[in-house]
């Protein structure tokens, strides 16, 4: 599996000038930790998730989360969790008999209710958890939070050689970790318990609906999780702790929940980049992601690239290659962060950067060259004078 591969071999060469480069969930932890992207919600309710993971439905689907959670009503559970398992079965039977190539399903991971329920289903799912990324522990704390950390500890440390990692993503979303006067002991608990399971740890992910559900509020589709104060302000005591370069994690942004609304603010995509891309088909492209509110959409990714967090949280197929597009990485960024690189020997400690339009310091920037160089791996480089609209008007 890899991103954008459903683009055709000329498509991919007029578009990258370096192409996404294949992973699977037995990939690098560091590498998987970045590929993520947009990880689209299904309820474990949905009696198609073997057919539609398998044929490939969504075009571009790279990563899915099964939820055993908000999903699924408290009268559906037994009902969802049983469906899961069969679900999950049918997909290790068709890989087992070769009838499907388990390294071209998305990354599978489940959100489960408490660590009772991951045990339980883990024991069911037997071989076909091989198939399994990992599992997201919503509402995360320290207090619970290590009985799902040591649940993944004993399965790893007992699983058969050859079996890949099962990872966990824990959602920041509880009142402790929002209300200011425990935030900052609740986060550091968090961060202390999270660094004793790291190598089981993939991402931080945030959850901004339960946040603003706390206070009673709820972003409009062209308004931004960062316009909301209080969401912002606890969004960047997240980053500040667990963001942080060298000893940081990847952190994953709240989920964007529009498909469809009214409109009351201007549309916040320029017209120019899709008219140079397409010209008057790229105008009408740019209509429909308008009409769609994937514009608000597009704005809050680009916040939480700014903000270093990777990684986004959909509720629509539709969202998938707006969110992708957008994790890809610039000619000229990977220019910079070569150059960067590059120059790191110690020799040279500012230099003017390769598309002469700013300086380059090597210290100061060396961490985000970095992070791009990561990126670039996973989400490829576009070529020269392309940008994410090429992505979305091709």
């Amino acid at each position: 599996m890899r991103y954008f591969d459903y683009l055709s071999t000329e498509e991919t060469e007029k578009l990258f000038y370096l192409a996404p480069e294949p992973f699977c969930n037995r990939s690098d932890k560091s590498l998987l930790a970045h590929a993520v992207g947009a990880a689209l919600y299904m309820p474990a309710t949905r009696p198609t998730i073997a057919r539609d993971l398998s044929t490939g439905k969504y075009e571009g689907l790279t990563s899915t989360v099964i939820d055993l959670e908000d999903a699924v009503g408290d009268l559906k559970l037994e009902e969802a969790e049983e469906s899961l398992v069969s679900q999950i079965r049918q997909l290790h039977d068709s890989a087992s008999d070769g009838r499907l190539d388990a390294e071209l399903l998305p990354l599978i991971f489940v959100r489960i209710r408490t660590p009772e329920q991951a045990e339980r289903v883990l024991d069911r799912l037997g071989r076909a958890a091989s198939l399994l990324t990992g599992l997201v522990f919503p509402k995360f704390e320290a207090r619970t939070g290590e009985l799902y950390l040591e649940l993944l500890r004993r399965y790893n440390e007992s699983r058969p050689e050859g079996r890949p990692v099962l990872y966990g993503m824990p959602i920041l979303e509880s009142a402790e970790v929002i209300y200011a006067e425990t935030r900052q002991n609740t986060l550091l608990g968090i961060k202390e318990l999270l660094d004793r399971y790291r190598d089981y740890v993939l991402n931080v992910r945030i959850g901004a609906t339960d946040f603003s559900s706390l206070f009673g509020l709820r972003r409009k589709p062209d308004m931004t999780i960062y316009d909301i104060g209080v969401i912002r302000d606890c969004v960047a005591s997240i980053v500040n702790l667990f963001g942080r370069a060298g000893d940081g994690y990847v952190i994953s942004g709240p989920v964007w929940e529009y498909f469809k609304s009214d409109r009351v603010m201007k549309p916040q995509l320029r017209e120019t980049p899709f008219q140079e891309t397409a010209g008057r088909e790229g105008l009408k492209v740019r209509m429909q992601y308008i009409n769609k509110y994937v514009d608000g959409l597009i704005r809050e990714v680009e916040l939480d690239k700014e903000n270093g967090i990777v990684g986004k949280t959909i509720i629509h197929p539709t969202h998938i290659c707006p969110v992708q597009a957008l994790y890809t990485v610039t000619h000229e960024e990977y220019v910079d962060a070569a150059h960067i690189l590059g120059s790191s020997g110690g020799q040279i400690g500012v230099v003017k950067s390769g598309y002469d339009n700013k300086m380059n310091e090597i210290k100061p920037h060396l961490n985000w060259a970095r992070r791009i160089m990561i990126r670039s791996e996973i989400y490829g480089v576009l070529n020269e004078n392309q940008n994410y609209t090429a992505l979305l008007v091709r």
